[in-house]
């Protein structure tokens, strides 16, 4: 009988980080063995997350991390950065739902976060770990850069059609999320007050997701300047993006989604459909759901994209990536099946 891959969760006590424990106790070929959390070290898993089994496993100090076969850094940004760079001095897999690796230049990592890479060198020595776009490069790898929520949500009805040249930029993206994209630390803009009959954007023109978008964009397909507007919307969890792009010269409604239909065939976590989706129909899930419209009155697409933040977007696509990455089933501990209808 093989053994489990030992697995360590970095950031145990988030919300992505309790769902990789959850996906990874469910998982056939993985054990987790070392359980992250800093601000919570001493704690027991069942203190942060109750809804979890094994509740009194311990939380540990990340600095007391002992040999794992794979880790989970999911730590919120620039807390990655250090800890990477001395994972990858090792033998370790490591998936980072961080966005400290994800850039692929020093340049497009400043413009995004406003501040130099500790190690500008190593970037390229991670890869964006899109498992529907750059799939057969991670069998290969070893240190991986999860992508963002958002990226996730914008890129996947997005890279086939540019690439196809069934679409042309510049991109459009409006995006709405739930609150917990923004993580369990108490800020008083996410407070219920402050949250509940209220929907507002934020990072207007500014985000820091937009440089990602372009880069997976333009690894995957071509150049594509793009306008991302995040908004905040009254609800736990789940992205609703809404892509726009002039459409190609003669293409139709049909078009569009042949190309998204063809090149999602053999991908098991995406979806593509006729009528728009719900963010509900994929919380829980690691699907995505796409759908493609043509709006003849101006020549433009319409492409909607839903997923779960937490799944999909962080915990559920870092598995996915390891799963890869270690030759297991792509599908294996991941949820098909969304929680509602």
């Amino acid at each position: 009988m093989q053994m489990a891959l030992s697995v360590a969760v970095l950031g145990a006590s988030g919300y992505a980080g309790g769902e990789l424990v959850r996906l990874i106790d469910g998982h056939p070929s993985m054990e987790a063995t070392f359980l992250g959390a800093h601000s919570h070290a001493g704690s027991r898993l069942g203190d942060v997350h109750p809804h979890l089994s094994g509740p009194e496993r311990q939380l540990f100090q990340h600095n007391e991390l002992s040999e794992s076969d794979i880790v989970f850094l999911a730590l919120p940004h620039g807390a990655s950065a250090e800890i990477g760079h001395e994972l990858a001095q090792g033998d370790s897999i490591v998936v980072d739902l961080g966005s400290d690796f994800r850039m692929d230049t020093s340049e497009r990592y400043e413009s995004a976060y406003g501040t130099p890479h500790p190690y500008p060198d190593e970037l390229a020595d991670w890869l964006y770990g899109l498992p529907e776009l750059f799939g057969e490069k991670l069998r290969a790898a070893r240190l991986v850069a999860s992508p963002g929520c958002y990226p996730t949500a914008a890129v996947l009805p997005t890279a086939p059609l540019l690439a196809a040249g069934a679409i042309t930029a510049p991109i459009i993206v409006n995006a709405l999320t739930g609150v917990s994209g923004a993580g369990r630390s108490l800020r008083e803009g996410f407070l219920f007050g402050a949250v509940n009959e209220s929907v507002r954007a934020y990072g207007v023109t500014t985000h820091r997701h937009r440089p990602e978008i372009e880069m997976a964009l333009e690894a995957h397909a071509a150049v594509a300047p793009t306008l991302f507007t995040p908004h905040l919307i009254p609800m736990h969890r789940g992205i609703h993006a809404t892509v726009t792009a002039l459409a190609g010269s003669g293409v139709t409604e049909h078009d569009l989604n042949g190309v998204l239909r063809e090149f999602y065939a053999d991908k098991p976590f995406v979806d593509v459909v006729d009528n728009p989706p719900s963010s509900g129909w994929v919380m829980g899930s690691n699907r995505a759901i796409i759908s493609a419209k043509l709006d003849s009155h101006t020549g433009h697409a319409v492409l909607i994209c839903v997923i779960d933040n937490l799944i999909k977007g962080a915990a559920g696509q870092a598995l996915q990536a390891a799963n890869l990455m270690t030759g297991q089933p792509e599908t294996a501990g991941l949820p098909m099946a969304g929680m509602s209808s």
